[in-house]
């Protein structure tokens, strides 16, 4: 029978390259068709049909062009050689002998490829292989997404999403990790936030949607500050004003003014954190455009073109939805509130406190430290509580060294400091990047700075008085005095260390407690620093 192509498409080169791509064409169909219908399509699909399987179409058709090329060369020098199929003879034994053969490891080799190929492509869209693949670099990373509210939504979902446009961004941005972690290159910490992170509206506005946010939400927070060896508590209510809404409710207002679709909020950043913001527009739905420049913040036209702008979306503030690394004393309080580190033990909020932020160079010496810093605490300087309350002193032990295996990885010197988290403004900046009071537009006014704006505090108790509460809201009493310092500056002045700040020595345990202004950190002669 003769053939109906060109001589140049008859040979095997060309042949092999065309079942390559009939191939590719049929399993990309098979995909575009299942990522359509799927409910939930995962990333990972539109990577294999629009990413590499077309690759490998490509691939296909270079080796069928290159055939042709070759084969018209060999006709043009007459050096090519009369070309048949083979026949299939199925009355021939050994013919009926080879089909079965090659049928059989054919059939077995088709399976075992396409099974391996289904693992292999839901091993990589498990977050298990996205937090262990690169162990080192991902371990705080994947240790504070295990223990974080988004623990149940998957790496991809919020990294890349679906299709294949941003996991292409994602993956070429990521080529330099790549060679970084493979050649020990990696930053120590990583660094944050991430720039080229997929837009916030198409991501986590897919589950939290801020014009359906209406109305209030009520927070207690309870602290305890040390007064000699006694920790003493404090609590307070708020109001926390979410807010929200869209145009058919009415007027919008509250935390989540800013992410209302009918508003649009432009910033410029002159650091790589995000932290220092020294000019802002805001566009309203009537199309009024505001600009506030910082009154202290220098914003020349060079830091606006070497600064960051960026639309302001759920990131600005939830900047850590997934991997916070927390606070020590925000943790300590916690458990001192449900009870699981013992209130009645003297010093234990300082003590815990101080055990978690001393500098350890890896987590098994940390481990061991923060078990010898505490026992030999009690037993040195309260020997009788040390016997009466054991069984307390390990649990405040064994829950201490599970805040710092959740939260401290010396290796890759990640905590808390080294990661700003931009909700409230108790341990960073957070809101007072903006809402500083040093914040003016062009008609001078100034975004406000009034703690109410955003929550009412509808209730209070400070060590030593009787509760208060009232609906129309409370002045605030800072629960330790300290004058009105409270009152000029950010609270992040006192209640954070800076990143910079050197760790001091590792004390010894001796002496006996004295109070402390701001009820973090010891004061001598708790512990009192040897030469």
């Amino acid at each position: 029978m003769r053939s109906k192509l060109p001589p140049s498409f008859t040979n095997p080169i060309t042949l092999l390259g065309v079942s390559i791509t009939t191939l590719c064409f049929i399993i990309i169909g098979f995909l575009a068709i299942n990522e359509w219908l799927a409910k939930d399509p995962s990333p990972y699909v539109g990577v294999l049909a629009f990413i590499i399987v077309p690759s490998v179409l490509l691939f296909g058709v270079a080796i069928a062009v290159f055939g042709i090329l070759r084969e018209n060369r060999l006709i043009r020098i007459g050096k090519r050689t009369e070309r048949h199929f083979p026949t299939i003879d199925l009355a021939n034994p050994r013919h009926q002998a080879g089909i079965v053969v090659v049928a059989v490891l054919g059939g077995t080799l088709v399976l075992a490829t396409g099974v391996g190929s289904f693992k292999a492509y839901h091993a990589m869209e498990t977050d298990k292989f996205c937090g262990t693949s690169c162990h080192t670099p991902m371990e705080p990373e994947y240790t504070a997404y295990q223990n974080g509210p988004h623990a149940r939504v998957g790496c991809v979902k919020c990294h890349i999403g679906s299709g294949a446009g941003w996991f292409v961004k994602s993956k070429l941005s990521g080529s330099y990790q790549l060679y970084s972690v493979a050649f020990n290159k990696f930053p120590r910490p990583i660094e944050t936030p991430i720039h080229n992170l997929r837009p916030a509206q198409q991501t986590c506005e897919q589950c939290h949607w801020p014009s359906q946010f209406f109305s209030e939400k009520l927070m207690r927070q309870t602290y305890f500050s040390s007064v000699g060896q006694e920790n003493v508590r404090s609590s307070i209510d708020l109001l926390i004003k979410v807010g929200g809404g869209n145009k058919e409710a009415g007027p919008t207002s509250g935390i989540h003014w800013h992410m209302n679709i009918r508003n649009k909020v432009t910033y410029t950043a002159t650091d790589k954190r995000r932290q220092v913001i020294p000019w802002i527009k805001s566009e309203g739905p009537d199309g009024e455009v505001r600009i506030f420049r910082s009154t202290e913040l220098p914003f020349t036209a060079e830091d606006s073109a070497k600064g960051e702008t960026r639309r302001m979306d759920c990131v600005d503030c939830h900047n850590r939805p997934a991997h916070q690394y927390r606070n020590p004393q925000r943790m300590v309080n916690h458990l001192m509130t449900l009870g699981w580190i013992d209130p009645a033990l003297p010093s234990a909020k300082d003590l815990a406190v101080h055990a978690l932020e001393e500098k350890y160079s890896t987590a098994a010496i940390a481990q061991d430290s923060i078990r010898l810093t505490i026992t030999e605490y009690y037993a040195t300087n309260f020997p009788a509580v040390a016997k009466s309350k054991q069984a307390q002193i390990e649990r405040m032990v064994t829950e201490v060294q599970g805040l710092f295996a959740k939260n401290y990885f010396p290796s890759m010197k990640a905590d808390w400091k080294n990661f700003p988290d931009n909700i409230g403004h108790m341990y960073f900046l957070g809101c007072f990047r903006c809402h500083d009071g040093k914040h003016v537009d062009q008609q001078g006014k100034v975004l406000t700075n009034d703690c109410n704006t955003c929550h009412t505090i509808v209730g209070q108790q400070v060590a030593g008085k009787a509760p208060q509460v009232s609906l129309a809201g409370l002045p605030y009493v800072h629960p330790v005095d300290v004058g009105s310092d409270w009152k000029t500056g950010p609270c992040s002045d006192c209640h954070n260390t800076p990143p910079e700040a050197k760790a001091p020595e590792k004390p010894k345990v001796v002496g006996a407690r004295t109070p402390s202004a701001s009820g973090a950190g010891f004061s001598a002669p708790l512990f009192r620093r040897t030469p």
